[in-house]
């Protein structure tokens, strides 16, 4: 859920997309709605129990449907010449043979046999060979200082402790992400060059990022199995879909000079892909690479519960046993790991759209000295692992810990702070959160459906009334309504709580530099640590229910609020601030009347993305006791119950979708009417 889903088409300045009698209409409509609404709540289930409770009797049994074609999928599935098992155990072997290299080198060494009977023939690279491996792809790509930088991320790990758990999960993340980023870009590709796949394909990349980590765990355990390569699948899952997205975008950015330029001297349809425009593009599609990795990152910890083992399993077992100390050690070990990788990508982009003097003549590593260096220092490092066993791994004596401090802090918290703390929670359940849970239970789901589809007609039409329409019917006829008004109360109270938080702070750091170069830093650190470090703390100060989840869903998605903010305000043209200074106007003027009204639709596009952020943290909270579709989730990952998860799953996407295309329109009509 990491960038925005495509969203509804600008109004033309000037005109309403329904017309001056249509918008009329459907403000007509929408009062009466929303007056039949309140009418049927204020009269309640008594009278149209059926607009309140949709009846068992027509319900859509998606779920047993699902259940069922997956079933026949693993036991009797067949094309031709092989089955569905064979296409499973054909991508399973293509996955597991790289991973397989990658963890020898890494972590585990080159074995003979396995299980307990495993006998280690060669040790893996030791600790210091890959920390100078990647000070030394930092310096050819950045120089001086980003070798630095990556040199202290990775001499981190071995210092605190946590070098044989990244080195499992960095062994995941070099094979997902070159599978990601090739699969990514022919995909791309082929929407690039025909848009009727680029169509058929965009709804599909919606659900993918929409649809909770959790809901397409279950089919992918059902069939893989459990392990490592279950997990890389749904990494896969999970990170493709930008890639996907800036392809098309780069290869469409692409200059209409170079695509003539390639016509003109007689370039193939192949030649013109691969020799030109791919090329032309690699500055973008490099960006493409930095989100898959980041995106793989952030999923290491749910892949564990399949698997996956590494960095993520140390986080989620820390929180199973409610230690704070070893889980922030383990979150603060893929903020680590995730801050090299992501200043690499970076720099390796920014250096792919330099141009660079091709290097003829003389012998391999002259032509390619850093190449060499790297193979030179994979040998030696073997080398000397197997000559002095004691270099394989960091002295377990000079390992630090900050376990221990992190859990005094909490201890002191809770002794201290009990009283106030409790009041808290308990003032915002009494008087906020049940308030608004038993509102949102108590409507009607005909009053609600018609509703949004008559706002999803006033702002963009018939196409999206029909989406918003038919997309919250589907969640009532699947038996899904119940769960899904928790997960809006839930979301829609973390959001309101997010954005009073994180607008005001944009505010105020938009018009202070150097405030801003500190929050930024704080905001990459949240969002590169892990989601399930917020419920750490959370559920230690404040136990487990609706208010231990908000508190760890506001704290993950209050960056974006702050990020679009400083962006919208940033971006206002500062000749029209200079016009308002001219005529007279206030600071607090200028910012209330020019300012945030022309930084209005990226707010806008912040509120769109903190929704985001908040519903795939909602999810995860379902460990913590929250009863919304999160929890159908969750709890189908645990049963293997793949209907029953996707079905829920896709009640999480639908709401995602139907939020983010309303707010899309309406950030378009906002356009509309500043321009």
């Amino acid at each position: 859920m990491s960038a925005p889903l495509a969203s509804t088409e600008p109004l033309a300045p000037g005109h309403d997309r329904t017309g001056r009698r249509g918008g009329r209409l459907s403000d007509l409509l929408l009062a009466l709605v929303a007056i039949s609404s309140l009418i049927a709540w204020w009269l309640g289930p008594a009278v149209a129990k059926w607009a309140f409770d949709y009846p068992r009797a027509w319900q859509i049994p998606a779920a047993r449907h699902i259940g069922r074609w997956t079933k026949w999928l693993v036991d009797e599935a067949s094309f031709g010449l092989f089955s569905f098992t064979d296409l499973t155990r054909f991508v399973a072997t293509v996955i597991d043979i790289p991973y397989t290299l990658a963890l020898s080198l890494l972590s585990t060494g080159f074995l003979s046999g396995r299980g307990s009977a495993a006998v280690q023939l060669v040790p893996p690279v030791s600790f210091l060979g890959v920390i100078v491996l990647v000070g030394l792809m930092g310096y050819y790509a950045g120089g001086r200082k980003l070798a630095a930088l990556v040199v202290f991320c990775f001499a981190f790990l071995a210092v605190f402790g946590q070098w044989s758990s990244a080195m499992v999960t960095l062994a995941s993340i070099v094979v997902a992400v070159p599978i990601g980023v090739v699969l990514g870009l022919l995909l791309g590709l082929a929407g690039y060059r025909w848009p009727l796949f680029e169509r058929a394909l965009t709804p599909l990349l919606d659900l993918m990022q929409t649809i909770p980590i959790f809901a397409y765990l279950v089919p992918i355990l059902y069939f893989f199995g459990f392990g490592p390569t279950a997990a890389i699948v749904g990494t896969l899952i999970y990170a493709m879909p930008p890639m996907v997205r800036i392809t098309i975008h780069g290869l469409r950015a692409v200059p209409s000079e170079i695509r003539d330029l390639g016509h003109m001297v007689g370039c193939s349809r192949r030649q013109m892909t691969w020799k030109v425009m791919v090329p032309s593009a690699s500055d973008t599609l490099m960006v493409g690479v930095n989100q898959v990795i980041m995106l793989s990152l952030n999923m290491v910890i749910i892949a564990s519960m399949i698997g996956a083992g590494g960095l993520g399993f140390d986080v989620l077992a820390a929180l199973r046993r409610l230690d704070i100390g070893a889980g922030l050690e383990a979150g603060f070990a893929i903020v680590a790991l995730a801050v090299a990788l992501d200043r690499l990508s970076q720099a390796y982009a920014r250096k792919a759209g330099a141009p660079s003097p091709a290097v003829t003549g003389g012998n391999v590593v002259e032509r390619h000295p850093y190449m060499a260096a790297a193979v030179g220092i994979l040998a030696t490092s073997l080398v000397a692992s197997v000559v002095a066993p004691a270099l394989e791994a960091y002295p377990e004596g000079l390992v630090l810990s900050t376990g221990g401090f992190w859990n005094d802090v909490v201890k002191w918290i809770n002794l201290n702070f009990f009283d106030a703390l409790e009041a808290l929670r308990t003032t915002l359940l009494l008087g906020l959160l049940v308030p608004v849970k038993r509102f949102l239970g108590e409507l009607p789901w005909v009053g609600v459906v018609a509703l949004l589809a008559l706002v999803g007609y006033r702002l963009g039409g018939l196409r999206l009334a029909l989406t918003a329409g038919v997309l919250s019917f589907l969640i009532a006829a699947t038996g899904q309504w119940e769960k899904a008004m928790v997960t809006v109360y839930l979301c829609g109270i973390s959001v309101v709580i997010a954005s009073l938080i994180g607008i005001p702070v944009g505010i105020l750091a938009a018009e202070r530099d150097r405030l801003w170069r500190w929050l930024q830093v704080v905001i990459d650190t949240l969002q590169t640590l892990p989601s399930f470090v917020y419920l750490m703390p959370a559920v230690m100060l404040f136990r487990v229910g609706d208010f231990t989840a908000l508190i760890a869903i506001v704290a993950y998605a209050v960056a974006p609020a702050i990020r679009y903010t400083v962006l919208g305000l940033q971006r206002v043209d500062p000749r029209v601030i200079e016009a308002g200074r001219a005529m007279g106007c206030t600071p607090s003027q200028i910012l209330a009347k020019i300012k945030l009204k022309l930084a209005l639709p990226e707010i806008m596009l912040g509120l769109n993305q903190t929704i985001m952020f908040a519903l795939s943290m909602l999810v995860i909270t379902a460990l913590v006791g929250t009863r919304d579709l999160g929890q159908e989730v969750y709890i189908a990952l645990t049963k293997a119950d793949t209907g029953r998860g996707l079905v829920a799953g896709l009640a999480v996407a639908f709401i995602a979708i139907i939020a983010d295309r309303l707010i899309s329109a309406g950030a378009a009509r906002v356009r509309e009417r500043i321009a």
